[in-house]
């Protein structure tokens, strides 16, 4: 266990933001999970704003980084043109 008040402030404060980033990530990754198994083009045009919003706000936050963010729109946006 940490001696000194400040290191074991930093462990509480690592551990909520751990917690709080594990959230934003795993929303994130479940929606586009949900957009991967669309197969209505009308629709997956419907969701794609909101799930690009989702991806920008978590590289916003630095949950995942500005190019991974830019490949998954990417990647979902090449999606919604095979459909």
């Amino acid at each position: 266990m940490a001696n000194h008040k400040s290191s074991i402030k930093r462990i509480k404060t690592s551990e909520k933001k751990r917690v709080h980033n594990r959230y934003y990530a795993r929303s994130m990754r479940s929606a586009i999970r949900n957009f991967r198994v669309l197969t209505d083009k009308v629709e997956a045009e419907k969701n794609l704003p909101s799930l690009v919003s989702l991806i920008d706000k978590n590289a916003k936050r630095g949950i995942i980084h500005r190019k991974k963010a830019s490949n998954l729109k990417s990647k979902l946006t090449k999606q919604i043109a095979t459909l």
